[in-house]
């Protein structure tokens, strides 16, 4: 038990003095391990060794404590961070929330600023004193939740757009001013070489040997026809 008591002293000793030179560490078998860092000035509460039974932080300059800094210490018996200008805003609702659950071993700071909160216990705070900082939060999910359900919207308007469009019947009308086509030869970018052929469905004028035959096999038109309105939804109007 002693040796247990001396090493865990030497241990608190050697880690006061890196964090915080200003706190000493002193043991009994009755009160375990003490830190002690009161009226030293500190801003911030240095990294404390988990086997401490007694926690010292009276009369410095503690605004704040960072979320999660105290709960590893599950030996505590004591604390004390009385004389502390802690400000009750919404940082100081981590400490609130852990004063409360551990209002046994916590001699109780008080609020110093904002002025509406001073003098107030903080351990005491509601959820009505952080009202604005449920707002913010609320706020944010309430305009990620916008941003989700214009992107949904977005996402639906355009499958409906897709579906509307494999939905939809194109009709091509061909008359009579459409029914002769010119097609020129691009064999060859000198003029002398260029050949103009002009051809109407089904016949062609006299051109060149290679152009003798049909460029179109009009046999095969009702299939093509039939195709495009049955698979496509396009439909050709011949007068």
């Amino acid at each position: 038990m002693l040796f247990a008591l001396g090493l865990a002293l030497l241990l608190c000793s050697l880690f006061a003095h890196v964090n915080a030179q200003a706190c000493w560490c002193k043991t009994s078998p009755s009160r375990g391990l003490t830190l002690n860092c009161s009226s030293q000035g500190l801003r911030t509460i240095p990294h404390l060794p988990a086997e401490i039974t007694e926690l010292l932080l009276q009369d410095n300059l503690l605004t704040t404590v960072t979320p999660g800094h105290l709960d590893g210490l599950q030996h505590l018996q004591l604390v004390n961070f009385s004389g502390n200008p802690f400000h009750c805003d919404c940082s100081i609702q981590y400490l609130t929330q852990w004063l409360q659950r551990n209002k046994a071993v916590s001699v109780m700071p008080l609020c110093t600023s904002p002025a509406e909160l001073a003098q107030r216990s903080i351990h005491e705070l509601t959820d009505a004193d952080f009202m604005s900082c449920v707002s913010d939060h609320c706020f944010g999910w309430l305009y990620n939740a916008i941003l989700c359900v214009m992107l949904c919207f977005l996402i639906g308007l355009l499958l409906w757009c897709v579906q509307l469009a494999r939905n939809s019947t194109f009709i091509l009308g061909i008359d009579e001013r459409h029914t002769g086509f010119e097609a020129e030869s691009l064999r060859s970018l000198k003029p002398k070489h260029r050949v103009r052929v002009r051809y109407s469905i089904g016949s062609l004028s006299p051109g060149t040997d290679d152009m003798d035959k049909p460029l179109f096999n009009m046999d095969i038109l009702p299939q093509i026809l039939d195709v495009l309105n049955k698979q496509h939804n396009i439909k050709i109007k011949v007068p």
